[in-house]
């Protein structure tokens, strides 16, 4: 007996039943919700992070008073000074 002309219409019906099948598996899976923990070490950082945010990068009243020091000529720093400054920073960068 030789069948002709629906076949491919039906295995179609069964493959259209596969993927509704699929698709149902996939948004099983996918209804799960991520939780994301903080440890205690970064809980400690944002905050630190947080109080760093307020502090300011210059320091006004230092500003002022070396400002004020130059301008009046009473602001002197001894070559000794300068150079132990320098002889301090070349050593901490090379530990």
């Amino acid at each position: 007996m030789k069948i002709q002309g629906e076949i491919p219409k039906v295995s179609k019906v069964y493959d259209s039943q596969k993927n509704i099948n699929k698709a149902d598996m996939v948004n099983k899976a996918t209804s799960k919700k991520d939780v994301v923990f903080i440890s205690s070490q970064g809980k400690d950082f944002q905050t630190v992070m947080k109080a760093l945010k307020n502090v300011p990068d210059i320091r006004k009243d230092k500003v002022k008073k070396l400002q004020s020091q130059i301008e009046s000529g009473d602001y002197k720093v001894s070559g000794k000074d300068i150079a132990d400054s320098i002889l301090k920073n070349i050593t901490e960068k090379k530990i």
